[in-house]
């Protein structure tokens, strides 16, 4: 089978590397806005050969894999809708869903029931086709939003791909997806760049900075994620995004309340309630 990978970073490159090392394709084509990326995806055995358009990668695939940023899947989709070969299935790892959906039923016409879109719930702060693994998805979650019109059979070979490389699959509807990762990683993701933003303004960020712990350290982890990624899928959840800020800024406001008025009964319930909820969490995951 004949892989077309749109993306050649730290999601798509480790995509390629799990299912060449399960068995799953011949032969990886790879196109990237980014030539160097690129290159060093050849050099790593990531993809097989380059492809210097997505037109032209998309040619004779059984398999095309987006995995660019959220806010370039429309023209990318735009790109090969008319090179598709007859069957191939066209499926994604976009953060978001709604948008990317409502792009693939404008712009692949009749492939459109071919297009099964998908999110991987692994990664990390590093981005790059060097930083790619084909470990990476073993024990995590892929969910697909499938739309009323996609195709069982290419369903099944969506998901039988990602199974084979470790990943256990779910199904949500689009909308419930963008609502449920706008509150637990869209919104974290903000916070994280937001506060170390915040800090970095100030005349003794360097000394701030130099005498952060460790709980720093694991708050803010994911600020050192890829910035123009994490700006495009805000924008593209802007609006489940928006109610989950709106709902933390009456929270923020109350805190700030308890703290100017010495309320520390309000903090050690707020507090009491966030402690507990994060040690059941990570009893129910482990």
């Amino acid at each position: 089978m004949k892989l077309a990978l749109l993306g050649v970073g730290l999601i798509g490159g480790s995509f390629a590397r799990a299912v060449r090392v399960a068995g799953k394709v011949s032969r990886i084509v790879g196109f990237d806005s980014d030539p160097a990326a690129l290159r060093q995806a050849v050099a790593l055995g990531v993809i097989d050969d380059i492809a210097m358009t997505a037109a032209q990668a998309v040619v004779d695939a059984s398999l095309v894999m987006i995995a660019t940023p959220v806010g370039s899947t429309r023209q990318i989709l735009r790109d090969v809708a008319p090179h598709l070969s007859r069957g191939a299935v066209v499926t994604d790892v976009g953060s978001t869903k709604g948008s990317v959906i409502e792009a693939a039923r404008g712009e692949l016409g009749a492939a459109f029931p071919r297009f099964v879109p998908g999110h991987p719930i692994a990664g990390r702060e590093h981005s790059g086709v060097e930083h790619s693994d084909a470990e990476l998805f073993r024990g995590k979650k892929f969910i697909i939003t499938s739309a009323a019109q996609t195709q069982a059979d290419a369903m099944q070979r969506v998901e039988a791909l990602w199974r084979a490389i470790g990943c256990c699959i779910e199904h949500m509807t689009p909308e419930d997806h963008d609502n449920v990762f706008a509150a637990v990683s869209h919104l974290p993701h903000l916070l994280a760049f937001a506060l170390v933003a915040h800090i970095a303004a100030q005349p003794d960020a360097t000394r701030k900075f130099a005498l952060a712990g460790d709980g720093f350290r694991d708050f803010t982890r994911i600020a050192a994620s890829n910035a123009s990624m994490w700006s495009e899928i805000c924008v593209a959840n802007r609006g489940a995004l928006g109610i989950e800020l709106q709902a933390l800024r009456e929270q923020l406001e109350r805190l700030e309340r308890a703290v100017d008025e010495g309320d520390g009964e309000t903090l050690r319930c707020v507090f009491q309630r966030a402690a507990a909820a994060r040690a059941d969490d990570l009893v129910r995951v482990d």
